[in-house]
């Protein structure tokens, strides 16, 4: 047996301290000499046990962080993620469970339309928007106006001015509370009437004609009041007498009393149930006082009511049944201003780019302007007015509606004063085109107010 150094005792006799150098363990070396001590480490089973128990609220974090604060939320305490799951912090498990489960990104729930309309209340105004008119039909015989007609029309072109301008600071006051936009109204509806009947007196020729607008001013007054409080029911109760009298005149003639009680009964019902109304209101609790808005801020809104009542009223002196059923569609204009905002809140959710949602708003634009002209279309050759007048008076009025809706007061009311002083100077000093300068003006104002539309609403912005 050689004894020399390096020889194959080296193996058995030789003294090794131990170098710099690691040993590698060897695959299948199994010394039963060895003292190993149990391996410290994450537990596999228990963290997938925990990843597929949260599967469906891992997916969708975009961060491990999420995870983390969802294990925090669940109640892991540090000793659970040291001894059950083998991992330092929360953390460390964090980045594991959101490394070992996809990502996935599901579809939120679709969210509650906040501008859904109210069909029953939208039809319900159109209707009471042309009710009143049968007073006309049932007293008209008694009082034969004629030439004095002007009065009544005076005095409801200023009616509507001045109910579009308080309508406007009563919403305004709204904000505060209803008992202060019952004070508005309270003060301002009774004014009206009075100025309205002023404006009517030089021209009435007479006190019959001049009771006539007053009280036609005291109705427009209290209606547009119960309208403001969304009292729409209440109003068709008292103008219940008014649909009673006309559906009894295809059968006979009733008689005086009744062509001239239940015009003054409706009127009476009106003016009680605005009286009990802002009663209602003014009983509210006070609100805490605020900075009152300044009156220069409805102005537009009562200029825009002048405009349209007298491009209306243009209408009217060839068309009236146009003019009726014009009247009766404000009932769903109202309920497509609501559909406009509902569908433009659904647009800014699916769009991804500034272009795609001013794309989208285009379209919207369009099937609403479709949707509200297309019955008027008919109802333009059954009265026998020219289709392009009529539909570009609707067009017109209902574009500026939504800019108004939106708080866009004066780019409306300036293109409708521009188009109602254009037309109505044509009308009066029988300039040339005659009877086409109202569709014209009002085709162009409507391009106009559709543009408007699409620079000022075609923004993500005022949709938020």
């Amino acid at each position: 047996m050689s004894l020399e150094p390096g020889g194959t005792e080296q193996d058995t006799l030789a003294i090794r301290l131990a170098g710099p150098r690691r040993v590698r363990a060897r695959r299948g070396d199994d010394s039963t000499l060895a003292l190993r001590l149990p391996q410290l480490g994450p537990d596999e089973a228990e963290v997938s046990g925990l990843a597929a128990e949260l599967a469906d609220r891992i997916g969708p974090a975009v961060h491990p962080y999420e995870v983390a604060a969802l294990l925090e939320a669940e109640g892991l305490s540090a000793d659970v993620i040291r001894h059950r799951y083998g991992h330092p912090n929360l953390f460390s498990l964090a980045s594991a469970l959101y490394e070992r489960v996809p990502r996935t990104f599901p579809e939120p729930a679709p969210a509650s339309d906040p501008w859904r309309p109210d069909h029953v209340r939208c039809l319900l105004r159109g209707v009471l928007f042309a009710l009143p008119g049968l007073a006309y039909l049932l007293a008209g015989p008694l009082w034969r106006p004629g030439a004095h007609v002007s009065a009544l029309v005076v005095a409801g072109v200023v009616s509507w001015a001045w109910g579009q301008a308080l309508g406007h600071r009563a919403h305004l006051r709204m904000t505060t509370g209803r008992r202060e936009a019952g004070r508005t109204l309270l003060t301002g509806a009774p004014l009206g009437a009075v100025l309205a009947t002023a404006a009517a007196a030089p021209l009435a020729g007479g006190a019959t004609v001049l009771w006539v607008a007053a009280a036609q001013s005291a109705y427009l007054a209290a209606a547009g009041v119960l309208l403001v409080l969304a009292r729409e029911r209440w109003l068709l109760a008292a103008l219940s007498p008014l649909a009673a009298g006309s559906a009894l005149l295809p059968w006979g003639e009733p008689g005086t009393l009744p062509r001239a009680g239940l015009p003054l009964l409706a009127l009476a019902a009106t003016l009680a149930a605005t009286a009990r109304a802002l009663r209602v209101v003014l009983a509210a609790p006070a609100a805490a006082d605020g900075p009152r808005p300044r009156l220069a801020v409805s102005l537009p809104y009562g200029l825009f009511g002048l405009a349209a009542a007298v491009l209306v009223l243009l209408e009217g002196r060839r068309h009236p049944y146009a003019v009726i059923a014009l009247t009766v569609s404000m009932g769903p204009a109202e309920w497509l201003l609501y559909r406009y905002r509902g569908w433009s809140v659904t647009a800014l959710r699916r769009a991804a780019t500034p272009a795609g949602f001013l794309l989208r708003s285009a379209g919207i634009l369009g099937l609403c302007l479709l949707a509200y002209l297309a019955p008027l279309l008919p109802a333009a050759l059954l009265t026998g007015a020219p289709p392009a007048e009529l539909l570009f008076l609707a067009a017109t009025l209902w574009t500026a509606l939504l800019l108004q809706a939106f708080g866009a007061g004066w780019p409306p009311a300036g293109v409708c004063a521009l188009a109602a002083g254009c037309a109505g100077a044509v009308a009066l000093l029988r300039l040339p085109p005659g009877a086409a300068a109202l569709p014209l003006c009002c085709g162009v104002a409507a391009l106009c107010l559709a543009a408007c539309v699409l620079r000022l609403l075609g923004r993500p912005a005022p949709h938020m």
